[in-house]
């Protein structure tokens, strides 16, 4: 079976973030906005990257991918499992030995302190490695 090959873009991966949050043009886009910003503000040495077709935040490595479904937004950290969640926002993907995720349903609130603490932490996982 083939992997679907991604097209080059000459724009950039934020651009790229931008124009998703754009074309959502519903609470997906709003939530998957918020979450950027949320991501971002956590720690300003985040990289925003475009891969498989997702917003992709790194720093020092993967922290999170950007998601987004017909029914949530879902930010699935790679190294989750090895992560502190003292706030329970991993609620999705919890049965795997590596990653966690975040879904984030239409209507529910972010708890940005625990988000950014839970970004804090997994760049401190990858500087550690």
């Amino acid at each position: 079976m083939k992997k679907a090959i991604e097209p080059p873009s000459s724009e950039s991966p934020s651009a790229l973030i931008d124009e998703r949050i754009k074309d959502l043009a519903d609470w997906r886009g709003e939530t998957l906005a918020k979450v950027r910003k949320i991501i971002l503000h956590a720690a300003p040495g985040v990289v925003e990257e475009w891969k498989w077709c997702v917003p992709v935040w790194s720093h020092s490595g993967i922290l999170c991918t950007g998601e987004t479904y017909k029914a949530a937004v879902k930010l699935t950290f790679a190294k989750g499992a090895a992560l502190d969640d003292p706030a329970k926002l991993f609620n999705a993907s919890l049965e795997g030995n590596t990653r966690r995720a975040i879904d984030i349903h239409e209507g529910e609130q972010i708890d940005e302190k625990a988000l950014q603490a839970l970004i804090r932490a997994a760049i401190a996982f990858n500087q550690s490695k």
